[in-house]
């Protein structure tokens, strides 16, 4: 854990998000507001190319037909505010900041006019973190809250086959989820609808259920936009079929393979024929012609190249490679400069390019075509020891880390993961670096990014950590539970701001330029500084002005010390062999005089080195000063090629690497504040056998719709299986047994129960809630009321889920209210069905005890009932069972703010 010194921060962006209603201020909406809305999304002309058909396609339907429900605000979450609550001892009022923090989302005291009227004004943007069927989610944020055409990138993860256990999770705690094992069975009625969806009829649903999700996801994208679909090969073929009938094949960015883990093609792994060893992503852009792409690199090798077989030594001596090195080519040591000789001639040339060309004494000419660049630009790949003589052809030498690094394919073989991993959260997890790569080439910091499919919150832990907006969306709980508790927790690099003080410092430091001097506003938009690569070519060193400038300044040194060592070598008797340049093979003799003319025309002394003769090491007679000499000429000549070498490698091209921002070591960064939401809490729709949605409630106000065959055959079989069953409390000898139970024909109300309390017969209204949805308390509230107008004695609230705002409503007047939680056995089907159990259970909230310790409370956790589905029971769990809770200290009954988690 950081010290309190350390600097924590989150990173936040400028845009803004629309305000959307929380659970408490749902009475205050707009009666047009709550309604669901019908939108229609036209498809591509289904003449323009070939189309996947499978059974039950809507051919004949020009658009997708979608709804549109609210979305709810359930959570608000600010992770720094949090930590700096509890750095300052959870003080308020001045004394600690934390509370402050949560002014961020823009709940203010300063227009509650404005802040309930909803999808009219914006607050600063926020994460979104939301609970609930995709297609409708993203048809939501597209109609309701004006992002069509405003997400760049999108990324889906859809099941990759029909076994259960490739969809789903049942456990926060366990990632073992068996096919066939009826404990693994999730429950959540959302998962069982997404379930139903996805494979009631096999590929067939399948493709309807992601054709859908596609079409709406599309008209999301900015025209530069880009979405990313990971699948295995048992359906890559048939959605790839499929998105190219969405998003037009002329659309198709590429076919990515991805190699996962190397065990799968083992021996152990039995199979019949070929192993599977990879996974695929497929990349459609909205449009081809202005899609956004950031190239990403990986790190080129020596062994790629047979032609890279010399190198140059610390001291500026080159070689060839010995067969031990040539071997282990990829593993040479830093300090060995890797190269080749490269052609420096053009076919065709200029007059400008056709020049003699005078190197180490040696004079080289072009035989046909010209130079690859004019007598200004060789003066410089001569000074800059780029030149190489081999013969009698000139060539260009050219290092191996002149541009180290490769441009990635659609083979991507870097992301296989060992046994020895980091641990999976969720049982189908994506790897981050495969969604890392996919958003850092087609998204920019500030740019948003969504994912329908969020399982273990990946892609918005990948995005949180680059700083990108993100929208994640699941059906389950237990994904999102996951989700909520990684990013909430997790601990990100502090990478510089290219918009801010210490960004231009260090961007000044990288180009060896002066510091910007313009005003700077930490505006994440504008990115990060890059680490880059420099991309030296031929050209950028012709062009390069600045190695004139170093020559001019260092070389008076190096001739300097030449003549000192030339003149201290004077009259020494023992001549000297030369072995490089146009003397090569013949001697110096140091008690001559004159010059001697070199093959090039030059002039050299007869009694002297020539800066290219002067050898390494010095011979063993030489005298001392001698000795001395040839030291310091060699200091000072390796200084002129290192400073050379560094406005080279800065002055040239270069590539950035956006996956490696220069980060700040001495701070921490946590994610920005992000909201928990889900769609319109007291929508009421039931599903049939079939899957297909019955508007059982009205979204706006709760009234029944009548004449409805399908809710009625729900609610008769709910009413069948209550008289069969009673319901069980928390006691287990306290069940309530009907005597009878009988249609109601009320707004709120199915039925009237009757039953025994000692010897008084007792009246319930029955409320049913829906089959897929959440009850929430204005639900329970009419149900009372209704059933206080008609004289009842208690109201059974029956239904799969209950909202959290209805745990304190237990009683309106005299007519207690009872939630009895429904088994979700019983709106499961075939094969998901589980059997056994309670069917209508009643359990209790979380035990908690608060402790006053002077004008301060202490809170304690001591358990909770927890109804376990398989089972039918309610049993008490301890503190520790308890995945995560979540307190706010400041509660104004309008939104909930996470000002204390515990995981």
């Amino acid at each position: 854990m950081t010290d309190k010194k350390t600097p924590i921060d989150p990173i936040t962006h400028d845009d803004a998000r629309v305000n959307i209603p929380t659970p408490e201020l749902a009475p205050m909406m707009d009666p047009d507001d709550a309604a669901p809305i019908k939108v229609a999304y036209e498809r591509r002309n289904p003449d323009l190319d070939p189309q996947l058909i499978w059974r039950g396609k809507d051919i004949d339907q020009a658009a997708v037909t979608v709804d549109a429900p609210p979305i709810y605000l359930q959570e608000q979450v600010h992770p720094k505010a949090i930590i700096e609550d509890m750095r300052a001892g959870g003080k308020r009022n001045g004394e600690g900041a934390g509370v402050d923090l949560f002014d961020h989302f823009g709940l203010t005291d300063d227009d509650r006019e404005a802040e309930i009227e909803f999808y009219r004004h914006h607050q600063r943007w926020s994460n979104r973190m939301i609970l609930g069927d995709g297609l409708q989610v993203m048809a939501s944020l597209a109609e309701r809250e004006g992002l069509k055409g405003q997400v760049q990138a999108i990324y889906i993860d859809p099941p990759y086959g029909i076994k259960f256990n490739s969809n789903f999770q049942w456990s926060t705690t366990s990632r073992d989820v068996k096919d066939g094992n009826l404990a693994h069975l999730t429950r959540e009625p959302e998962q069982v609808k997404a379930f139903r969806d996805t494979w009631r009829d096999g590929i067939h649903s399948y493709l309807q259920y992601l054709r859908d999700r596609l079409v709406v996801a599309r008209e999301l994208l900015t025209e530069s936009g880009s979405c990313f679909v990971q699948i295995g090969d048992e359906n890559v073929h048939r959605v790839r079929a499929m998105m190219d009938e969405v998003f037009g094949d002329e659309n198709c960015c590429a076919q990515i393979t991805v190699l996962k883990t190397t065990g799968a093609g083992s021996p152990a792994i039995t199979t019949n024929v070929l192993p599977s060893v990879c996974d695929y992503v497929l990349w459609y852009a909205k449009s081809t012609n202005h899609v956004k792409y950031r190239r990403t690199y990986t790190v080129r090798q020596p062994s790629d190249d047979k032609n890279f077989r010399m190198v140059l030594e610390p001291d500026l001596s080159a070689r060839g490679l010995s067969k031990r090195e040539a071997d282990k080519v990829d593993n040479l040591p830093d300090h060995l400069r890797l190269f080749r000789a490269n052609p420096i001639t053009s076919q065709t040339g200029a007059p400008t390019t056709q020049f003699p060309v005078d190197l180490q004494g040696k004079r080289f000419r072009v035989s046909k075509g010209g130079w690859k660049t004019n007598a200004s630009g060789m003066s410089k790949l001569h000074k800059a020891d780029r030149l190489l003589g081999i013969g009698k052809t000139l060539s260009y030498r050219r290092f191996f880390d002149d541009f180290a690094i490769m441009g990635h394919n659609n083979v991507w073989s870097d992301m296989r993961q060992s046994g020895f991993g980091a641990e999976k959260l969720y049982v189908v997890q994506t790897a981050p670096r495969l969604v890392e790569r996919c958003l850092l080439m087609t998204t920019d910091p500030g740019d948003l990014v969504l994912d329908p499919t969020c399982g273990s919150g990946t892609t918005a832990y990948v995005a949180e950590q680059w700083g990108r907006r993100w929208i994640t969306i699941d059906t389950s709980r237990v994904a999102l539970a996951l989700a909520r508790s990684r990013i909430m927790g997790a601990r990100y690099p502090w990478y510089l701001l290219a918009d801010s003080e210490e960004g231009q410092r260090k961007e000044a430091e990288v180009t060896r330029s002066a510091p910007a001097t313009t005003p700077t506003y930490n505006d994440i938009r504008h990115g990060f500084v890059y680490g880059r690569v420099p991309h030296i070519t031929l050209k950028s060193i012709a062009n390069n002005t600045e190695i004139d400038e170093i020559w001019a300044q260092r070389q008076p040194a190096v001739e300097e010390v030449r003549a000192a060592l030339n003149q201290l070598l004077a009259g020494h008797p023992t001549p000297f062999t030369v072995e490089t340049g146009g003397r090569a093979g013949k001697t110096i003799d140091f008690t001559a005089s004159g010059e001697v003319e070199l093959p090039s025309g030059e002039m050299a002394p007869a009694n002297g080195f020539m800066e290219w003769e002067i050898p390494r090491d010095a011979p063993a007679d030489w005298p001392e000063p001698a000795k001395q000499a040839l030291d310091a000429f060699w200091k000072v000549r390796i200084a002129r090629q290192k400073e050379i070498d560094a406005s080279i490698a800065a002055k040239a091209d270069f590539e950035y690497l956006y996956d490696k921002p220069y980060e700040d070591k001495k701070r921490v960064r946590v994610a920005g504040p992000f909201t928990v939401e889900s769609l319109s809490p007291h929508r009421t729709q039931a599903v049939d056998e079939h899957g297909e949605l019955i508007e059982e409630h009205d979204a706006a106000t709760g009234a029944r719709t009548r004449g409805a065959q399908e809710a009625e055959n729900y609610r008769a079989a709910i009413l069948e299986n209550l008289t069969k069953a009673g319901v069980q409390q928390q006691d287990k000898e306290d069940r309530i047994a009907f005597t009878a139970l009988t249609p109601w024909p009320g707004e709120w109300l199915a039925a009237e129960g009757r039953y025994m309390e000692g010897e008084t017969e007792r009246r319930a209204g029955i409320f049913i809630g829906p089959e897929y949805g959440t009850v929430q308390r204005a639900d329970l509230v009419a149900a009372a009321r209704e059933a206080a107008d008609a004289g009842f004695d208690i109201v059974i609230a029956c239904a799969f889920n209950f909202d959290a705002h209805t745990a304190e409503f237990r009683k309106l007047g005299r007519i207690p209210v009872l939630h009895a939680r429904m088994n979700p056995d019983l709106h499961m089907a075939g094969d998901l069905k589980a059997g056994g159990g309670n069917l209508f259970v009643v359990f209790g909230e979380p035990d908690i005890r608060l402790v006053a310790e002077g004008d301060r409370f202490r809170i304690e956790l001591l358990g909770v009932d927890i109804f376990k589905p398989a089972t039918g029971e309610v049993v008490s769990s301890e503190p520790d069972d308890i995945a995560c809770w979540f307190i706010d200290t400041d509660y104004n009954e309008e939104s909930f703010f996470v000002r204390h988690a515990y995981f």
